[in-house]
């Protein structure tokens, strides 16, 4: 995708398009609230895909810039997938500047473990030392 564009820059995210496709198709927070999807947007390092103008793909960072990073909420829009936007995606958030050198980054999936290996993630080396308070109804 020649055309493709990946960009940190908050004022070129398309709020509606990341809001409809977390509210009513991702699996991990159907039903978020939309204050709550600008809330997100505004506390993290976000990546916006692009073709031309139109947003195509997303992924957030919530991270301390320092020592940790949590990534979350990567999408491509449906009608794209398979055409490579998620690895680029995914190699500009390994590549970005403010995230190297961090100890550790997270990310929780439920089917795509490969995509994610090929960036330099494995399962948790000691998944006995992780704990996490886990609300799945929280937007219902």
């Amino acid at each position: 995708m020649d055309d493709l564009i990946v960009s940190t820059d908050k004022d070129r995210l398309d709020i509606e398009f990341i809001f409809n496709f977390l509210h009513n198709e991702a699996r991990w927070c159907k039903g978020i609230p939309r204050d709550l999807v600008e809330k997100s947007i505004e506390n993290s390092l976000c990546f916006g895909a692009y073709i031309g103008s139109k947003q195509v793909g997303f992924a957030r960072m919530v991270t301390d810039y320092a020592t940790f990073g949590n990534l979350v909420d990567v999408f491509v829009a449906e009608e794209l997938r398979g055409k490579g936007i998620s690895r680029v995606i995914l190699e500009t958030v390994n590549d970005h500047p403010e995230l190297q050198g961090l100890r550790r980054i997270t990310l929780a999936t439920s089917d795509k473990q490969k995509l994610y290996e090929k960036f330099g993630y494995t399962e948790l080396a000691r998944p006995e030392i992780f704990m996490e308070k886990f609300d799945p109804l929280v937007y219902s």
